[in-house]
């Protein structure tokens, strides 16, 4: 693609009819696009499918730039104002936009805080831009951006929106105030919202839709990473941690439910006018009984093993303790009579609880201690699971799920029964997942909560750039 020479404002236009105002600024914008186009596009190539897939839209309704997934609005006025005055700042301007798409924020809310969430995404998009290092859409780095870079990848995890969103609720509102205005872009008012009715556009086929452009993206960063700039890493971080899809574990676990009778009333067969015209009829004799058993499909045996090795977080597997001993609790996901080892496992066995009821897995979380702390061999847990099935320890087993961070030793062949790795949070590694095993990336706003962040440090580091600004205003 060639460099598309600039927008000539007063070039003659041949029409068949004269322009209204409102028409030559419609028109005009959109050339102004096409040259924000041309000169991102020879910067990174490997956004070439991304930058042609929004069709621009005049709208005046809107901020600079907007989109739905589908569309990318511009109001023309201040379009073409700020192509006047800082073309650099448009460039920078339409590939945050197109991030939003590329990273799937606009589908990816739920039941966060809109006003947060918005930030959040903001600011993981913006530190993907500052890490690039190219000229056309450089700006200068505040001191606020680098703090809250540094807070965000401090212990080498992703500047990704959902751990930015985690960070920003530990934030006073000053804080979180300040941070919304500093990386404020684009206008997110067309973002689809969580249950609202009659979407203009098809955003699920548009989800698709970007999705299979970030995996593209994601292969061309790999193959030709120098192309992402001085620092491409950040961007090739973002692309691949939003191509995981992320599941919910309670959702994940229902794939190892077997369908099983067991004794409770079921209503749902119970006919009352049988039962009360018996009695009306023959006193004390009903001519129907409420059916004792009913059919379930719950999780009635299943291997949970824990990575305690060195790498693994401690923090993390205590999330993920709380929330399974949370839905173990709960009957509507597990038999009343439950066969359930929790094994825990570094380069060996370490130790292996056996649960059957809910008074032993209370009992249990009650002097739960983690053992462990070696390295990481994923081959004894498998091991140990296949001979108690060999003992007629586990009659029926449904599965083996592996919590870790995938850096260890894979067994080599597949099991008797189903396995997954699961993964929680941002540091880990699943390249040598075997393709026989399911790899599952848990949503991390299911188990943990805000994480605990100081927030005087980045609140200083706020009033202090506010009294550099005012002492070189009163200069």
């Amino acid at each position: 693609m060639a460099r598309k020479a600039p927008v000539d404002f007063n070039a003659p236009f041949q029409s068949a009819r004269p322009e209204t105002q409102e028409e030559w600024q419609a028109r005009m914008g959109g050339e102004v696009l096409a040259v924000l186009r041309s000169e991102l596009y020879l910067d990174f190539r490997f956004l070439d499918q991304a930058l042609g897939a929004l069709t621009p839209v005049p709208d005046e309704r809107c901020g600079v730039l907007a989109t739905d997934g589908v569309s990318l609005f511009y109001q023309p006025s201040a379009l073409l104002r700020l192509y006047r005055e800082n073309q650099k700042y448009l460039n920078r301007l339409y590939l945050h936009t197109i991030f939003h798409c590329v990273f799937r924020h606009l589908w990816m809310q739920g039941k966060r805080d809109p006003v947060l969430w918005h930030t959040a995404c903001d600011i993981a998009v913006e530190n993907v831009i500052d890490g690039l290092g190219r000229r056309s859409i450089t700006r200068p780095l505040t001191y606020v951006r680098r703090r809250a870079y540094e807070a965000l990848t401090e212990g080498g995890h992703v500047a990704a929106a959902a751990p930015a969103y985690r960070w920003l609720l530990a934030q006073t509102p000053g804080v979180q105030k300040q941070l919304a205005r500093e990386f404020y872009a684009d206008d997110h008012r067309l973002w689809p919202r969580p249950g609202r009715p009659n979407q203009p556009v098809p955003q699920p086929q548009a989800q698709k839709d970007w999705q299979k452009i970030g995996r593209r993206m994601e292969t061309q960063l790999e193959l030709h990473d120098r192309e992402a700039g001085e620092d491409g890493g950040n961007l090739a971080q973002a692309v691949k941690a939003a191509n995981r899809s992320r599941s919910s574990y309670r959702e994940f676990l229902r794939r190892f439910c077997v369908l099983r009778e067991e004794p409770r009333l079921d209503p749902d067969t119970f006919d009352l006018n049988f039962y009360t015209y018996g009695l009306s009829v023959y006193g004390n004799m009903p001519l129907i009984e409420p059916v004792e058993t009913r059919e379930n499909k719950k999780i009635e045996e299943i291997a949970l093993v824990i990575d305690t090795s060195y790498s693994t977080s401690g923090a993390l597997v205590r999330s993920f303790l709380s929330e399974t001993y949370a839905m173990l609790k709960q009957r509507e996901s597990f038999f009343r009579r439950m066969n359930l080892h929790i094994i825990q496992a570094d380069n060996k066995v370490q130790r292996d609880h056996l649960v059957t009821t809910e008074e032993e897995l209370i009992d249990l979380m009650d002097r739960f201690e983690l053992a462990g702390g070696g390295g990481t061999d994923f081959r004894p847990a498998f091991d140990y699971v296949t001979r108690l099935c060999e003992e007629k320890k586990f009659h029926n087993l449904r599965g083996l799920l592996y919590f870790t961070d995938g850096m260890g030793t894979y067994p080599a062949r597949r099991p008797p029964y189903d396995a997954a790795f699961l993964f929680l949070g941002d540091r880990f590694d699943d390249a040598g997942v075997p393709p026989w095993a399911m790899k599952v990336v848990l949503d991390e706003e299911e188990f943990a909560g805000p994480e605990a962040a100081p927030a005087q440090g980045l609140a200083a580091a706020l009033e202090e750039e506010q009294d550099l600004y005012r002492d070189l205003n009163n200069s």
